[in-house]
């Protein structure tokens, strides 16, 4: 077995020195993960500044079957991005940086895997063009990121998931090889479309190092509204009516209750109680205008749910300001949580006519499983991906909540099972679920899982434990 010494001379000689990390105070915030939850250490770090690079890293790899982790921003949060055995290296994509092809006409663009989501955003505003893609670490993460654990975000309703949004990918299998199927085309109707392979995987079949991503018709206004809702229930019957309207016009529509908000105010998150007056739930709707629509599409819509009287009051975002202040707000929910107490998350997707029994049922499993639980459910009612998290009841210690996370996680996931949902919306496998995957994935898809696996990685070098656990 090769030291982590050995491991960085030959590198250096590959790649260059100045893109190999081998001291431990530089490796730990590529270890760090947001959590926090998980510590192994890798042999090292490499940062390769092409696709010859990361080829000639994974060729080595290769013949020296050493493990090796692909990473992007850093932002995932199931530990499918940070060390499992301890003795991995890993490959940041973060110097990958650039923008190979900006096509308007074609409404494409071509990036390499560490544009971040931010980035990526601002290259097609330059050309008058919408990235749809918005996520709370959009900052951070970075497309190959994005396209690897196929995240979501809060445009899905409208735009649909990561996977949507790619045309095609360029990426470096486990043996060094490299596939090249950076296609700008709507239509490609030539065999299996291999890009869906590796987009999800969590690179545990091959590296993403570039990728071909949709551009839209950017709209030239917004019309944002915190809607007053009684229940979840009341949230079903509203996107019913706005889609009836409005179709495709609405581009986000957000659960929220009304406790996130409180904390936000009492831990000084919120520049201002952003709410028209209290409410059990709200709803946070925004509509897409573009060239020749005239405002008042979210006027009228909130006049026919009043009438039907689905909604109570609404705070209607008059300014950019309004608007900015509206969705700050509803990324300060993840904050808001960490400040107020210890936590248990879930990342989960029902059909959406059956949001309002998961949150029935989940707030009373978890009072069964740990009495005085605080609920906190949240997220993209739209496209019925829930963020289910619980805060630890007021008076218990810190810390202790953690040893009731499996019995809830049991309880939680066995109601998701019953309404035929996903144990995972958007934030992947990785390390934190792949022996849940075992337990819940239909045995034939798994099977076929384990053989594509096989084919493509061999040996086992990809992210090993990522996704699909060690088999007995």
């Amino acid at each position: 077995m090769l030291t982590p010494e050995q491991m960085a001379e030959t590198l250096a000689q590959l790649i260059g020195a100045q893109n190999v990390i081998s001291e431990s105070s530089l490796i730990e915030p590529f270890a760090e993960e947001p959590r926090q939850l998980y510590q192994a250490q890798p042999s090292l770090v490499v940062t390769p500044t092409s696709v010859d690079d990361v080829q000639a890293v994974m060729k080595w790899a290769h013949a020296n079957d050493v493990a090796v982790i692909p990473q992007g921003g850093n932002t995932g949060l199931v530990g499918g991005q940070v060390p499992l055995q301890g003795a991995e290296v890993i490959i940041s994509l973060k110097k990958m940086k650039q923008a190979r092809d900006v096509d308007p006409a074609t409404n494409a663009m071509v990036l390499e895997a560490g544009v971040t989501v931010l980035e990526a955003q601002q290259i097609a505003e330059e050309q008058n063009r919408l990235f749809p893609l918005s996520l709370g670490s959009e900052g951070s993460c970075q497309i190959g990121g994005i396209l690897s654990t196929n995240a979501g975000g809060t445009a899905v309703l409208a735009y649909g998931n990561s996977r949507d949004l790619c045309l095609g990918v360029e990426a470096v299998l486990a043996d060094g090889s490299l596939f090249n199927g950076l296609s700008k085309l709507r239509k490609d109707n030539t065999g299996y479309d291999l890009k869906d392979l590796l987009i999800g995987a969590e690179g545990t079949l091959g590296i993403i190092t570039a990728a071909s991503m949709k551009l839209f018709p950017r709209p030239t206004t917004f019309e944002t509204a915190l809607l007053n809702i009684e229940t979840p229930e009341a949230a079903v019957s509203v996107l019913e009516v706005v889609r009836r309207k409005n179709g495709n016009r609405v581009t986000s529509f957000e659960l929220v209750p009304t406790y996130g908000i409180e904390l936000q105010i009492k831990h000084q998150l919120a520049e201002r109680d952003p709410r028209a007056s209290v409410s059990p739930w709200h709803i946070l709707m925004e509509y897409s205008l573009f060239d020749g629509e005239e405002p008042g599409t979210l006027l009228n819509t909130l006049e026919a749910l009043f009438e039907a009287e689905l909604i109570s009051d609404a705070s209607v975002c008059n300014s950019l300001a309004d608007r900015k202040m509206m969705w700050k707000m509803r990324e300060n929910y993840a904050e808001c949580q960490t400040r107020e107490a210890d936590g248990i998350k879930h990342d989960i997707s029902v059909p959406v006519k059956d949001v309002p029994e998961l949150i029935r049922r989940g707030d009373i499993a978890a009072e069964e499983t740990i009495p005085g639980i605080r609920s906190f459910a949240f997220g993209h009612m739209g496209d019925g991906n829930i963020h289910y998290d619980f805060l630890s009841p007021i008076d218990m210690p810190k810390g202790e909540i953690r040893s009731h996370a499996p019995a809830l996680h049991d309880a939680m996931y066995e109601i998701v099972a019953d309404l035929n949902g996903s144990i995972s919306a958007e934030h992947g496998i990785g390390q934190m679920k792949a022996q849940l995957l075992q337990q819940k994935k239909d045995p034939v898809a798994l099977d076929m899982m384990y053989s594509i696996k096989q084919a493509l990685d061999p040996k086992g070098i990809l992210n090993p434990g990522k996704v699909l656990a060690k088999r007995a």
